[in-house]
């Protein structure tokens, strides 16, 4: 477990350079370290290293890992970067503190309704399609304004910044830089997007979260579905 404490050292100090390099605080950079498919003995390390904010791809397997880690780590920030399903937004919002990843009406409306019977507020990221790539989620670059506009002003969602994949075999350059923009004309200060293989350029591009998984903690193993 030494590798993912050291690994996790290397991806702070390229963070810390890369957002110099850019003329930027590396203090403003947060690293969101994506734990999913990884077992919790496989976080412990990590968590004891100082890190604390985390994404978890799905609800059943952030339940099953997170609840006993909070009870030693009680400061954990804990991202929901997968698709939510509406029968999963009462679990979601009882065990996130951000939702990186409301991409519709429908799902706003459920997330405000669960929010007011349970008390409990999570920060909300319009996750946006950049590529308009049919088989992933996100709103289209085209309606995420107005999907901006229903979350914080219909349904009063804690609507605190975007998040985005850029296409796969693509430059992710102008995908980083139409994020950071539909965030900057809607006041918004979280613009989450990077990952292991561009999260540089994701920096430069203005991103004040990136989501680090397989060059902190290694290749998934997706065998157990």
């Amino acid at each position: 477990m030494s590798d993912v404490v050291a690994n996790l050292a290397k991806i702070r100090s390229r963070i810390d350079r890369a957002a110099r390099a850019a003329g930027r605080d590396p203090a403003a950079i947060r690293l969101v370290a994506v734990a999913k498919t990884h077992p919790a003995e496989a976080i412990r390390p990590v968590l004891a290293a100082g890190q604390r904010a985390f994404g978890e791809n799905r609800v059943q397997e952030a339940k099953a890992k997170w609840p006993a880690l909070k009870e030693v780590w009680p400061d954990v920030s804990l991202h929901l970067i997968g698709p939510l399903q509406t029968n999963k937004v009462r679990e979601a919002v009882a065990l996130f503190d951000v939702i990186e990843t409301v991409d519709r009406p429908k799902l706003a409306r459920v997330l405000a309704d669960e929010m007011d019977r349970a008390g409990r507020r999570p920060r909300c990221l319009i996750e946006v399609n950049t590529g308009a790539e049919p088989q992933k989620s996100g709103i289209d670059p085209a309606l995420a304004d107005q999907l901006i506009r229903v979350c914080r002003d219909e349904y009063r969602l804690p609507v605190a910044g975007v998040m985005g994949i850029p296409p796969a075999g693509q430059d992710p350059l102008p995908h980083f830089r139409l994020l950071a923009e539909i965030a900057h004309r809607n006041g918004l200060d979280v613009v989450s997007m990077g990952m292991s293989g561009d999260f540089e350029t994701a920096i430069a591009a203005g991103a004040t979260h990136v989501r680090v998984g397989t060059a902190i903690f290694g290749t998934r193993d997706y065998s157990g579905g």
